[in-house]
């Protein structure tokens, strides 16, 4: 599955009609996405049943949690429901939450609901910036406040009234989390960078309207849905230890924030070794922690980019290639034998492959061809041949 084709929603939906992992309570799913990264804003991982052919970018592998935990909560919810339910549930909730008076979504919520038009929903809900340049280049290109997209769903599916006063009250509760959880602490770049990413990913909220006083802890104390809570108590501990040490200001703050939230002290440590046992992982794969100037950083995305696309479009001219082969064999049996249906269907499809190959082969090997290659796929997918698409769904005979 390619997260950056079209289709990719449909193929992610062939996986989950046919895996039979699922999971069986939201304590799954959270421990789940928490290990990928997605609770904590910053996506190192997929799930395992998510089988991709390539290493995947920061912004594919948040798009694939983004789906995964919204279909998850669906799937607890509704058991045993069409993919095709779940579409129409998740256009109705963005409709419902007010994404559209915000972006371009507006069209996208109001016209024809379709998968194509979910890969470009869950595009804007993903990149900060909608911009060819920053999306390609810029370190810091993800929402880190996705899960809440997640909590809210699953409370839309459960009260759709007032969706959208939900939804900043928990944007409220995060970033007050956040800001006071860095003000415990000596202020470091990574703490200035971390604040920027919280910042930046706010939708609901503006933080120049905040008055970040101690009223927000009152709120905490009222609040009753434990995963919430969990959540809140998360981000408190990330954004603590991310210098991987913890003082005593720091202590005192994350336990007085943990009590707040009804949390033993036990749990409180949990949760504290659970982020230090992230950051022990994934701490050198991490963006906002690497301390590099502007022109490392371009240096290294580009290359990053680049490498990629120079991976995944090699292997689908190997492919093509390597396929190619049996035409070879099918047209010398031609030459002794009468073909059957199936064979001569085969024949015209490898045909109108390695037609659809030239243009391919022309694009990939002029300079800067790696690059223009995936930009040609995505805008013109029916003229290139079937090795290059990931998202395809085999067709059965049933």
């Amino acid at each position: 599955m390619n997260p950056s084709a079209s289709g990719w929603i449909n193929k992610f939906g062939q996986i989950v009609n046919t895996s039979h992992e699922s999971y069986a309570n939201f304590v799954e799913l959270y421990n789940a996405l928490r290990k990928t990264g997605f609770v904590y804003g910053i996506n190192t991982q997929v799930p395992p049943f998510i089988a991709t052919q390539h290493t995947l970018s920061e912004d594919e592998k948040a798009k694939i949690n983004l789906v995964v935990g919204l279909y998850s909560v669906f799937n607890l919810e509704n058991p045993k429901t069409p993919f095709d339910a779940f579409l129409e549930a998740i256009f109705a909730f963005y409709q419902d939450l007010g994404i559209q008076q915000i972006s371009f979504l507006h069209k996208i919520l109001t016209g024809k609901k379709t998968s194509d038009q979910l890969e470009k929903l869950i595009d804007s809900r993903v990149y900060l910036e909608d911009n060819l340049i920053s999306k390609t280049f810029n370190s810091i290109i993800t929402n880190s406040l996705l899960f809440i997209d997640v909590l809210v769903f699953k409370k839309y599916l459960q009260q759709k009234t007032e969706i959208r006063a939900y939804a900043q009250n928990l944007e409220y509760k995060t970033i007050h989390i956040t800001y006071h959880a860095l003000n415990s602490k000596e202020k470091e770049r990574n703490d200035e960078r971390l604040a920027q990413l919280f910042g930046a990913s706010l939708t609901f909220i503006d933080t120049t309207s905040q008055r970040f006083d101690g009223s927000y802890r009152e709120k905490l104390m009222h609040n009753h849905s434990v995963w919430e809570n969990h959540y809140f108590l998360d981000i408190a501990c990330l954004s603590v230890w991310e210098d991987n040490s913890l003082d005593y200001r720091e202590s005192e703050f994350i336990f007085g924030i943990g009590k707040d939230l009804g949390f033993e002290k036990k749990q409180i440590s949990e949760s504290l070794e659970e982020v230090t046992a992230f950051f022990d992982m994934n701490a050198e794969n991490i963006p906002f922690l690497k301390d590099n100037n502007m022109a490392m950083q371009f240096y290294e995305s580009m290359s990053k980019v680049v490498n990629r696309l120079i991976l995944r479009n090699s292997k689908r001219l190997q492919k093509e290639l390597s396929e190619s082969a049996e035409l070879v064999a099918l047209l010398s049996k031609s030459t002794v034998r009468d073909l059957n249906a199936e064979e001569k269907k085969k024949i015209q499809n490898q045909l109108i492959d390695i037609f659809k190959s030239i243009p391919s082969l022309a694009i990939f090997i002029l300079p800067g061809g790696a690059v223009l290659l995936p930009i040609f796929i995505k805008l013109i997918p029916k003229l290139l041949p079937s090795s290059f698409d990931e998202n395809r769904i085999e067709k059965t005979d049933n």
